[in-house]
């Protein structure tokens, strides 16, 4: 027969409240009594009923991670992160893709929350800048967390210091002797793309560099906007010498671009992106770029999102670190500027 809460209660010499509470992760329970039940669970093979653990508790022990971004290795870093929090809290995972531009945006998220009633949810960006949509999870009572939202000093959730990684990246060009160095940016309504870009004005502030707006070109955090964008830089009559893109689809699709136009990387032109991405060392020349740790990110921001669910009070925004990883992508700029 399966095994019931009662049982391990019984076996570890304690209440099923008390077992409860352990299953949970709650706090003040004796490291002692924790690992004798454990124990207990172990040895019982003992696994919570979902069912009746939501009626008892009034809960669906359950977390949606909401996306709309084109970079799918993004999408899975986070939600693995996600994942490893959620289960170590015996809480199960939702993704569901949406677009946040649609006009029945927030109307099919509340119907999600009246469908599956989950207890909170992850927010990812652009969703977590969405001022419609916060409004009504405000009205509605449901707790989120936020991954990398445009204002990163409140709320809940995980975020990097963007504009500062981003300076770095534009002094490290410019230690290497490019002057001419350009920006493709992210999707326009993305925070990223803001600290981005700020910090890519930066670095040229600090470096000396005169701003220069034809050096910077719109981009959607794609491959294909990245081609896009190197195409049209390559077409000006004194191209870059160093292309940022704003994350590493972006700069994977300026490396096809430099190929396509018969520009050797980083002889003729460097390039570099953002995130760190698996893709980033499957290209050739790999890619420099930031190393922002999505999957940390993800399972803090879920971590925070259990904490402010089980406790009532609300959770911290943390900010983890960035480092640069320096690869084959970037190099000395050329003396003589090929067409």
């Amino acid at each position: 027969m399966r095994a019931r809460i009662e049982d391990v209660a019984r076996e570890a010499g304690v209440s099923p409240k008390t077992v409860s509470r352990v299953l949970n992760n709650e706090p003040n329970v004796r490291n002692e009594m924790r690992e004798r039940i454990l124990a207990a669970v172990e040895m019982l093979g003992y696994r919570p009923n979902p069912s009746a653990r939501s009626l008892a508790s009034n809960r669906a022990f359950l977390v949606a991670l909401l996306y709309d971004n084109p970079s799918p290795h993004y999408v899975m870093e986070v939600q693995q992160g996600a994942l490893e929090a959620c289960d170590a809290h015996q809480y199960s995972m939702m993704v569901r893709p949406l677009v946040s531009g649609a006009p029945d945006f927030v109307e099919r998220v509340d119907v999600l929350i009246s469908q599956f009633r989950p207890d909170g949810l992850l927010l990812t960006p652009p969703i977590c800048d969405h001022p419609a949509l916060l409004d009504m999870l405000r009205t509605r009572n449901v707790p989120w967390a936020s991954i990398s939202p445009k204002n990163y000093t409140e709320g809940v959730g995980a975020t990097l210091d963007e504009r500062s990684a981003s300076c770095e990246m534009v002094l490290h060009l410019a230690s290497l002797g490019h002057r001419r160095i350009a920006h493709i940016t992210g999707h326009p309504t993305h925070g990223g793309n803001v600290w981005r870009l700020r910090g890519y004005r930066d670095g040229l502030e600090q470096a000396h560099l005169a701003y220069d707006p034809e050096l910077v070109v719109e981009g959607r955090f794609s491959f294909d906007s990245g081609v896009a964008g190197a195409r049209r830089l390559f077409g000006l009559e004194h191209r870059p010498t160093a292309i940022f893109g704003a994350n590493d689809d972006t700069a994977a699709g300026i490396l096809w671009a430099a190929a396509e136009r018969g520009l050797k990387v980083p002889k003729d032109l460097s390039v570099c992106g953002f995130d760190d991405i698996p893709l980033a060392r499957q290209v050739w020349p790999a890619l420099t770029t930031v190393r922002q740790p999505s999957q940390d990110m993800g399972r803090i921001a879920a971590m925070q999102l259990l904490r402010t669910i089980k406790s009532g009070k609300p959770g911290q925004m943390v900010s983890v670190p960035y480092t640069l990883r320096l690869r084959q992508s970037t190099g000395a700029a050329p003396r003589r500027v090929r067409p």
